[in-house]
């Protein structure tokens, strides 16, 4: 628990402690109310473009994640043996590339969780389930969105976001009912698992438990490793790009609260989600969306944040750079997308040889999520984008 929710428990606990004739009396936090859902945001055009599927039969019904899952479990349990593919029949939305040193050996994540290996970047075996998160809330939704894995010291963090849609945290009319959603971390002494908690409580809210937050990633600066992370659209209407700074082993968050670094609206580049046609989960939701960010220093020192969002292309990659060379900013947004033709959610590493490249998800029209590469030059004060890398069976 949190040091500021401590602190407001024992608040409400102090007058009941002095109030009983018989003196003090242990207190017991009353538990919170639940959430009633309520009317969410009309419906999708039949035939509108529509990310993310149909949130559930009825405006008014919470999705229930219970026993999703097993669900999941029993219907992929083909696509889940272990098997050698080439990238080009990989199919996967947010996918991230860690190229590890220790084993000589790139470790691929991606939204559902599963990881694949390899040794040249282009054949990869897998999937593999790699995590285990047993006892904690993230099992009621059992699908990891965004997974990234990160070394930092001695250890491998995995972080991933989990969306227990059986917990609504804020009920918005004729909008949302905001479920419970947040990266949380797992760690390991291999990038090949098992991932498992080791936060200072099970399933730990590393970020405000009344937030909607997704797609944290970590980033070392000073001497510090903060949790940068999306607050969510669904929730403010104009999403935000907040970061909180983490203690030494990553086991609780030091930050009192979140700071902002900036609102999607702010570059110009990105569209409103109904001006642009874009239903989510079947619903017409109006706003402006953050989605997955990378730091970045170029080879001059220059620090920047790959992000995504949505504009007259779909989706679309967006890059920004803090003035003042640190995580507080201020953050400038570049107007023109880094790359549109509905990609985004892309994430740079390095190959074995030095070499920059970047990795990123693109979708033809309608069609499935499918992971692309592409050459970047960072020799300057900004990224450039290069050719995307065709690779030949």
């Amino acid at each position: 628990m949190k040091k500021h929710s401590l602190i407001f428990a024992w608040a409400i606990c102090l007058p009941m402690l002095f109030s009983c004739n018989n003196g003090p009396q242990p207190c017991v936090a009353p538990e919170p109310e639940p959430i009633e859902p309520v009317e969410q945001a009309p419906r999708a055009n039949p035939g509108q473009n529509n990310f993310g599927g149909i949130i559930s039969a009825t405006p008014q019904a919470p999705r229930d994640t219970a026993g999703m899952a097993e669900r999941r479990a029993r219907q992929q349990a083909a696509a889940n043996q272990i098997r050698t593919v080439h990238f080009n029949d990989l199919s996967m939305s947010d996918p991230y590339i860690l190229a590890d040193d220790a084993t000589k050996t790139y470790y691929l994540t991606s939204s559902g969780g599963r990881q694949y290996r390899s040794k040249d970047l282009i054949m990869w075996e897998g999937p593999y389930n790699v995590i285990d998160i047993s006892g904690t809330w993230c099992e009621r939704a059992g699908f990891a969105a965004a997974a990234e894995i990160h070394k930092i010291g001695n250890y491998y963090y995995y972080a991933g976001t989990w969306s227990d849609h059986s917990e609504i945290i804020q009920a918005i009319p004729r909008r949302y009912n905001v479920p419970h959603n947040q990266t949380y971390l797992l760690r390991s002494e291999s990038p090949e698992g098992p991932f498992v908690p080791f936060s200072i409580e099970p399933g730990y809210d590393y970020q405000p438990h009344d937030w909607d937050c997704i797609d944290g990633t970590l980033y070392e600066e000073d001497g510090k490793i903060y949790m940068i992370f999306v607050h969510e659209w669904t929730q403010l209407i104009d999403g935000t790009m907040d970061y909180i700074e983490l203690a030494p082993d990553l086991t609780y968050t030091v930050s009192k609260k979140p700071v902002t670094m900036f609102r999607a609206s702010e570059n110009p580049a990105v569209g409103e989600m109904n001006v642009l046609g874009e239903a989510t989960f079947g619903m017409k939701l109006p706003g402006w969306v953050t989605d997955g960010p990378q730091m970045f220093r170029t080879q001059t020192g220059k620090l920047g944040m790959l992000w995504s969002s949505w504009g007259k292309e779909r989706y679309i990659q967006c890059v920004c750079y803090s003035e003042s060379g640190k995580i507080e900013g201020p953050w400038v947004q570049e107007p023109e997308p880094f790359l549109a033709n509905n990609s985004g959610h892309g994430m740079l590493f390095k190959t074995f040889d030095g070499e920059l490249r970047y990795v990123v998800h693109h979708s033809e029209g309608n069609g499935g999520r499918k992971p692309q590469y592409w050459t970047v030059d960072d020799s300057g004060d900004k990224l450039k984008l290069g050719k995307q890398i065709i690779l030949t069976k």
